[in-house]
């Protein structure tokens, strides 16, 4: 999901397309018709196509050069090898003579979200913070289908035999982002009730 962490309001669901090894789409709410086990969008596959992509891909050098560069942006070339040295050649021409082979430096692919400026992306199994620690990790998000906004977040906490789902209402939460991270204890989460589980794979 994409939130806008300022308003604590639903932008924006990231879906994979099924069985295609294909980047997210950025599906705006009001696209989503219904919800539930399975969603329902008002759109064709033809216009879902065109969304805008959850992800960006960017070469960046793996270059202590590149240091004072943010993620994502310095772009370079893809490393390529056997090139002998000479560079590449136009017209029988070298493009890069006098290049050495050892000139090509490495590069590496940094994939980085792609969301409206200000939003967030909050997954699934992301880490949840509560005063003291470390509690669970995500398991859903509940919203008001009129307004969107958030009211609880699902938490699957709790050790390997001991696990329960339980709903952190909104005003518990004063981070989200990579983490989310709770104004109350550890303690004070175990003691919530537990959620049944039919309850949260419901959850948008």
């Amino acid at each position: 999901m994409v939130i806008d962490p300022v308003a604590r309001t639903v932008t924006h669901l990231v879906i994979e397309p099924r069985h295609e090894h294909t980047a997210g789409r950025l599906v705006p709410l009001r696209l989503v018709q219904k919800t539930g086990r399975e969603l329902l969008l008002g759109c064709t596959v033809t216009q879902f196509e065109r969304l805008d992509r959850a992800e960006e891909s960017h070469y960046v050098a793996d270059d202590d050069g590149y240091s004072s560069h943010g993620t994502g942006k310095a772009p370079a070339w893809p490393y390529f090898s056997g090139l002998g040295g000479t560079g590449l050649r136009a017209g029988g021409s070298d493009i890069a003579t006098g290049l050495a082979a050892g000139a090509y430096r490495d590069s590496k692919v940094v994939t980085t979200d792609s969301v409206p400026s200000g939003d967030v992306v909050v997954y699934r199994g992301d880490p949840v913070h509560a005063t003291d620690g470390e509690i669970g990790h995500i398991r859903g998000i509940v919203i008001d289908a009129a307004s969107h906004q958030v009211t609880h977040v699902i938490l699957h906490e709790g050790h390997l035999f001991h696990r329960k789902d339980v709903a952190i209402p909104i005003g518990a939460v004063t981070h989200i982002g990579d983490t989310i991270q709770l104004a109350i204890t550890r303690q004070q989460v175990e003691d919530l009730p537990p959620v049944e589980s039919d309850q949260c794979d419901q959850t948008p």
